[in-house]
């Protein structure tokens, strides 16, 4: 297209409705300055020289111009639950931290199980989100076969729980509802994510142990071997079918390592890490009880030096929240009785990115810049098939985030637009704020006036499927 890349701006091309200006923007080939034009909700061309005259323009500056961050792993709580979260809190939370596209889990009330459930679900979410979103539908596990007929313009992926807590009420414990699931879904080309640890695991230290009564043996109670034991399982059954599996939430250097060891055998398996397990530890936890109470746990400085680790190396495929607000209320119950979660969507990339700033200070923060439009947009629009999602080019949706990288400022309750009315950060002084989010071209949240844009966020559709690579099958997930 002319005016893309460095060449000259087709004059005769219609004026842009909007044009973002910035010495920083960061494209699939880099960090570099110059001009996105936008038109009818889309990027038009990204050049290097001025496109002259436009209806609307904005200057962003040295700070960064990401392409909208997407967040594969939210909970807002829609149907059922929305004591504690709502869409149009959570996708306020999101806005804030540079989100524009997330997907959301199935544990809700009802589950989302069918495409009857992700409908009604879509219909009460419909006028009420600043961001677009898509679902991950649960799995019946007393129907895996239904996973070979997914109709992809219901959910691309389907997330299974391994292990339970107390907002999942759809847990696969028998291994052949689990096989049958692997099966079903490699046959039907679907996206497995899976919350990978092992329920008969920990039934049978609780019922050695009993439930832990303070957060001192919290980590202890929920250790590392129920992670590791159902990765081992996921990869065997991954290798059995060829299908696409994504572990959520990953918490050990075992898993990382079991993980990356099975990539460089040719599976198609990809993992998450969450801004909770790269912020905290289980010292944390400790100290600041339910706040931090996850599932899975919250580990220790080894295991947290080793996800770092690997998010520097690429070897993460996304980074996702896990947001999953609940009430004080609830989380001041007893250690068995207080449900884990927390909220996080809107601390994510800022978290993130001042962990990179202060773990790697010789590193240039555009390469930091980079990582994160990576791992935070491009990567998870391309594993889960989220169209126009997750890159600053034309043809793109012009979906765009501003980065004022050096900026400190620290996260108090006021802060926080989750419906629960609290975060594990507060009283954090992060480095990096997000100064503005634009969703099709519009603002969405600007904090120069602390002001929020439509509530009109779409349900997407589904990309193509990519096309099967050698050996694989079509279950090659992208590479890192």
């Amino acid at each position: 297209m002319p005016g893309t890349g460095g060449g000259v701006v087709d004059r005769l091309t219609p004026t842009p409705e909007l044009v973002v200006s910035g010495r920083r923007l960061v494209t699939p080939q880099g960090v570099r300055p110059g001009h996105v034009c936008v038109t009818g909700g889309l990027i038009t061309a990204v050049t290097d020289t001025d496109p002259g005259p436009a209806a609307a323009r904005l200057d962003a500056g040295e700070q960064y111009v990401l392409p909208g961050l997407i967040d594969s792993h939210v909970h807002f709580r829609t149907p059922g639950l929305t004591h504690k979260e709502d869409w149009e809190h959570g996708s306020r939370a999101a806005v804030r931290g540079g989100v524009t596209t997330v997907m959301d889990m199935p544990n809700t009330v009802p589950p989302t199980l069918t495409p009857g459930t992700a409908s009604a679900k879509a219909a009460l979410i419909g006028g009420h989100s600043l961001v677009d979103y898509r679902f991950h539908l649960g799995l019946d596990p007393d129907r895996p076969e239904l996973l070979a007929d997914l109709d992809a313009r219901v959910a691309t992926s389907v997330k299974i729980f391994m292990a339970g807590h107390h907002t999942a009420p759809t847990v696969v414990r028998d291994p052949d509802q689990l096989e049958k699931a692997f099966a079903a879904a490699a046959q039907g080309g679907v996206q497995l994510v899976l919350h990978a640890e092992d329920d008969g695991l920990f039934a049978l230290l609780d019922s050695w142990w009993g439930e832990p009564g303070s957060y001192l043996e919290y980590e202890a109670r929920r250790p590392r071997t129920g992670g590791i034991v159902a990765v081992a399982k996921v990869l065997e059954l991954v290798r059995r079918h060829g299908t696409r599996a994504h572990i959520l939430h990953l918490s050990s250097a075992e898993e990382a390592d079991l993980v990356c060891a099975a990539r460089a055998a040719g599976l198609p398996v990809t993992f998450e890490v969450t801004g909770h397990h790269l912020s905290f530890t289980d010292k944390d936890t400790r100290r600041l009880g339910a706040r931090t109470r996850l599932s899975p746990s919250i580990r220790g400085t080894d295991d947290q030096d080793r996800l770092w680790r690997a998010l520097r190396d690429g070897q993460v495929a996304t980074l996702g929240s896990d947001h999953a607000p609940h009430t004080v209320e609830e989380k001041t119950r007893g250690v068995a009785q207080s449900p884990p979660g927390l909220p996080g969507v809107q601390e994510l990339a800022v978290a993130v990115w001042t962990g990179m700033r202060r773990r790697w200070p010789e590193e240039h923060p555009d390469t930091a810049a980079v990582r994160l439009a990576r791992h935070l947009s491009a990567r998870p629009a391309e594993l889960f098939r989220l169209p126009g999602k997750g890159r600053l080019e034309a043809g793109a949706d012009a979906d765009l985030v501003f980065l004022a990288p050096d900026v400190p400022w620290m996260l108090s309750a006021g802060d926080v637009e989750s419906k629960c009315g609290w975060s594990a950060y507060e009283g954090w002084t992060f480095t990096g704020r997000i100064e503005r989010t634009l969703r099709a071209g519009r603002t969405v949240w600007d904090a120069s006036t602390g002001s929020y844009g439509a509530h009109d966020g779409r349900l997407l559709g589904a990309a193509p499927a990519p096309t099967p690579s050698a050996g694989t099958a079509g279950t090659e997930a992208p590479t890192p």
